[in-house]
């Protein structure tokens, strides 16, 4: 069974997916939509408030995105981008064991099913410049500031 919560946020809202045991997806969403919440959902929404007024900087959530041995491992790279910092690609590549990478980083990165909590936002491209966003560029330069890590 899948359940789901939505949260109103300052760039859109958001749902949150949960399998019964994890979060397994977060994505952005122009409306919100009917609700079957979780514990893991509640748990995510919460959380994802907290970040939004500022109070939170990390995240305890059980999580379990779907994807392949190679995304997991970039995603668990992405996890370790400390709030407030940002990384390129190929930084990435290097730490997944693989320094020529970057492009697939790059397709994984994409992939990554849960925003925010799973932090894809914070990767920016080799010259700083922000490149590539699933959730809109917009939402990736708001995310950066928010986070005190883009001061434009």
């Amino acid at each position: 069974m899948i359940y789901q919560s939505y949260l109103k946020t300052p760039i859109g809202f958001l749902q949150i997916l949960s399998n019964g045991n994890a979060i397994t997806e977060i994505k952005f969403m122009d409306t919100d939509g009917p609700e079957d919440p979780d514990i893991h959902t509640e748990s995510a929404r919460t959380q994802l408030r907290e970040y939004f007024e500022g109070v939170r900087k990390t995240f305890q959530l059980p999580l379990e995105p779907e994807g392949t041995p190679f995304e997991h491992s970039v995603w668990r790279e992405l996890e370790r981008i400390p709030f407030g910092t940002t990384t390129n690609y190929g930084t990435i590549a290097s730490k997944t064991g693989d320094k020529k990478a970057a492009q697939a980083v790059g397709a994984a990165n994409g992939k990554n099913p849960i925003s925010i909590v799973i932090p894809c936002h914070r990767v920016i491209g080799i010259n700083n410049n922000l490149v590539g966003y699933g959730g809109g560029m917009h939402r990736k330069e708001w995310l950066l500031k928010h986070e005190g890590a883009l001061l434009l």
